[in-house]
């Protein structure tokens, strides 16, 4: 199934539930301050992530606890990072990296450390 980009409060609702990792809405609400969410809209918000594929479901009874269907780190790959890599870095790693260790963002170590990781295939 292809993914399709979240709203930016969608984005917040499932920071949300993968923080926690399963949730009622009643648990998720107090989580949304500024601006504070009604129940009906973070119910609708959940229920329109779960048509997208993005979150499941488990009854009891007449409620439900909702849970990720996405991985954070799978929405990240798929739409954060490879579009910062695409628009940003012409599609190469190699330059995103790059750009990190001239802003000195990324040590020599931690380079180090990164192909160590790659080689070991960690």
């Amino acid at each position: 199934m292809e993914l399709e980009k979240l709203t930016n409060k969608e984005e917040e609702v499932m920071q949300v539930l993968w923080s926690l990792g399963s949730a009622f809405v009643k648990d998720m609400l107090p989580l949304f301050t500024e601006p504070k969410l009604h129940y009906n809209t973070l119910s609708t918000i959940i229920r329109n992530l779960e048509e997208k594929g993005y979150v499941t479901h488990r009854q009891f009874g007449n409620t439900y606890e909702y849970l990720p269907a996405v991985g954070k780190e799978d929405y990240q790959n798929h739409f954060v990072l490879n579009k910062v890599v695409g628009s940003y870095f012409n599609d190469s790693y190699k330059d995103l990296v790059a750009y990190f260790a001239k802003q000195e963002k990324v040590s020599p170590d931690d380079l180090r450390e990164i192909i160590r990781m790659i080689e070991e295939g960690e």
